[in-house]
């Protein structure tokens, strides 16, 4: 959270690339923001199911606090597009652990995972 802070105070991001200029900051929105989900998912991981949610809730929060703070920036604008593009990255990421979690929890509780058998 504190690199993306750094980066959105930053008052111009512009590599002069053109289009993939871009094409890169915005992937680079979906898999920063996938991989906040993921550390906070892990990082709640003790609460159980309701880890996932709430990982992807804070993100969510803190894109949208982080579009905010671009706004306060000079050089820099809030972009309602840009929080759609980081909520893209934070279900994908949700997505992605929740089909990876199910097989590990059947495996802890003695069961074969679809599959294994």
């Amino acid at each position: 959270m504190s690199l993306i802070f750094f980066l959105s105070a930053q008052s111009d991001l512009d590599t002069g690339l053109g289009l993939w200029d871009t094409v890169l900051r915005k992937g680079g929105h979906l898999a920063v923001y996938g991989a906040l989900t993921a550390l906070w998912w892990w990082a709640l991981s003790p609460l159980g199911a309701r880890a996932l949610p709430l990982a992807a809730a804070i993100a969510f929060a803190y894109a949208i606090s982080d579009e905010y703070h671009q706004s306060l920036v000079s050089g820099r604008s809030g972009e309602e597009r840009d929080v759609t593009i980081d909520a893209a990255g934070i279900l994908a990421a949700a997505a992605i652990l929740r089909y990876h979690r199910r097989p590990h929890r059947a495996a802890r509780a003695g069961s074969l995972a679809p599959g294994d058998e």
